[in-house]
């Protein structure tokens, strides 16, 4: 009797767990055919947008699709140009500098010529529009995720590549067993940041305007700039309400059961010390219980399983394919290498023809504003690290407290600080300040999350027998920091602080220049020169403003940064 009851309780927990898993994807598919019939709608340049609270589920998932949509697009190119950088060398001199001035330049920079050059060439729809928007957003999330992945596989050990070679593993399995595993939790960590980088800048590539022209979208972002614009207090505190609600579900949906997942990827010698002893949640459970989505993950994983399991053929080990295949990619990188080279130097021609327009005035006026804005990112960058190496470590040492603290920091990492800058600007007004140095901790809103991230990550991924032995050794206070924990987390913390340094100059755009409600507040700085130049339409001082902000950044990374991060990876890394 008592069996029966069991087995009918259990056939109930089955059934619940696949309605539940029904209600998901049929939740994802109405979602999906919202946003197929937004992209194909007639394009409207200046969408109106609707202020009532009811429409805030809509926009809200018309801001996720963007928002994944170059998630998606940012994985794929991430884990493909950060491999080709690693593996071939002459590229690997061209891409990382290509990286390093894209990462530099401000979205604002990307903006103008992309937007006019997509909507006209879908004249008829939305597609161009909504392209562009996801391209912007890409535009703040890739960089982070490409270095970091980058930098993992550098630090994969030498033992763990040598025994790929000597199972003769393809290029495939080397990627699937060895380099995808050991940078699985760095680009978990990254993709959060990276996620929150592109939400950052939300309610900018929603709602563009370019001189006399307004391109705006319906999401999260332009109800907010609209509120914003209107002085809507009501409306903001709705938009700040339902931004709230997407966050922490995408936190617990998606990015803790990844970190979860990640860490048995830990580097460690000893059996099950990553785990952090949580239990699985009641998302978790449900799922487990459902027999649908068992069936569809046990799918998932064979067809995993025979790509990595897939061999050559006996005719593909003939010489003549073996030739052919790497000769072939030879030509394909030759042509890609030629390709960026014409495209760059004909941008460089182009923008050349804009900056020599501008006189000395305004080059005196680039060179005060310059000054400026780099005391504020440098201030910015300082005060970030003082705080966010400390709680880093201890969120990365201590799991079970990431745990509980993560959909706060999530929260707060991912919310698009601009939406708030005018009351953090009234704050600052309040008590005597003004935007010349109140900027510094509206810059910090934009970059203080990758430095935090990137250290959690670099100490969560500790090994458990160096932790251990520096136990052991009695290293506590200061010497536990000198000896052990900073030399630990090096690598991430100079990967950190360059996708901090690069984040905090472009959050300069919307630091030094905001408005709010029909009032403009700016200060002198490159990034309110900037922002001043895209809202007059004047491509001159545009174009001048993001070059000079560009190279900037790569000098300083170059010889700055770079430097720092060789000795990092060479001092201090787990491997040989």
């Amino acid at each position: 009797m008592a069996h029966s009851e069991s087995s009918t309780e259990s056939r109930r927990n089955h059934l619940w767990g696949d309605l539940l898993v029904i209600a998901l994807f049929g939740s994802v598919l109405l979602a999906a055919l919202n946003v197929e019939q937004e992209w194909r709608a007639p394009l409207r340049v200046s969408a109106p947008i609707d202020l009532s609270p009811s429409v805030l589920p809509l926009y809200a998932i018309y801001s996720l699709a963007r928002s994944w949509i170059a998630y998606g697009l940012s994985l794929v190119f991430t884990i493909l140009i950060a491999s080709w950088a690693f593996y071939d060398a002459r590229a690997r001199r061209l891409i990382l500098p290509v990286l390093d001035v894209l990462q530099s330049i401000p979205v604002l920079g990307f903006l103008p010529g992309l937007v006019l050059a997509l909507v006209r060439f879908f004249p008829h729809s939305n597609i161009g529009l909504e392209s562009s928007c996801v391209i912007m957003i890409l535009t703040g999330q890739v960089w982070n995720m490409a270095f970091s992945y980058y930098d993992s596989l550098q630090g994969v050990p030498a033992e763990y590549r040598n025994l790929a070679r000597l199972y003769d593993f393809s290029p495939w399995q080397r990627f699937w067993r060895v380099e995808l595993p050991f940078g699985t939790q760095s680009l978990v960590y990254n993709s959060m940041v990276s996620m929150a980088g592109g939400w950052f800048f939300l309610s900018i590539t929603e709602a563009f305007q370019l001189g006399d022209q307004d391109f705006r979208l319906p999401g999260i972002g332009s109800y907010m700039n609209e509120a914003m614009a209107r002085g809507d207090v009501s409306a903001q505190l709705y938009g700040v309400l339902a931004m709230g609600v997407v966050i922490v579900a995408t936190d617990r949906l998606v990015w803790w059961p990844l970190v979860r997942w990640s860490r048995k990827f830990n580097l460690d010698d000893f059996a099950g010390a990553s785990a952090d002893g949580a239990p699985p949640g009641v998302m978790g459970l449900w799922l487990a219980r459902s027999t649908l989505f068992r069936r569809v993950s046990l799918a998932w994983e064979q067809f995993a399983a025979s790509l990595v399991r897939r061999r050559h053929s006996p005719h593909l080990g003939k010489v003549p394919i073996a030739t052919t295949r790497p000769l072939l990619l030879k030509s394909l990188g030759n042509l890609l290498f030629v390709l960026i080279l014409g495209l760059g130097g004909f941008t460089l021609f182009k923008l050349a023809l804009l900056i020599f327009q501008l006189g000395a005035a305004d080059w005196g006026e680039i060179a005060l504003s310059t000054g400026g804005t780099t005391m504020r990112v440098f201030a910015a960058l300082l005060l970030s690290v003082l705080w966010a190496v400390p709680c880093g470590v201890w969120l990365g040492l201590h799991p079970s407290l990431s745990r509980k603290l993560q959909p706060v920091i999530q929260f707060a990492a991912s919310f698009p600080a601009p939406m708030v800058y005018p009351w953090i600007l009234g704050l600052v007004i309040a008590v005597g300040g003004n935007l010349g140095w109140g900027a510094v901790p509206l810059i910090m809103l934009g970059t203080q999350w990758y430095i935090l991230f990137n250290v959690a990550s670099a100490a969560s991924a500790i090994p458990n027998d160096i932790r251990s032995c520096a136990a052991l050794m009695g290293l506590f206070g200061w010497r536990r920091w000198t000896r052990y924990l900073l030399p630990a987390i090096a690598p991430g913390l100079v990967t950190g602080c360059i996708t901090a340094a690069g984040g905090a100059w472009n959050a300069t755009i919307v630091s030094e220049y905001v408005r709010s409600g029909g009032r403009l507040t700016e200060t002198t700085g490159l990034g309110a020169y900037i922002s001043r130049a895209t809202a007059a339409g004047n491509y001159p001082q545009l174009a001048a403003g993001v070059i000079v902000m560009a190279l900037i950044v790569v000098l300083i990374n170059r010889f700055v940064w770079k430097k720092i991060q060789m000795l990092a990876n060479e001092r201090c890394r787990f491997s040989g």
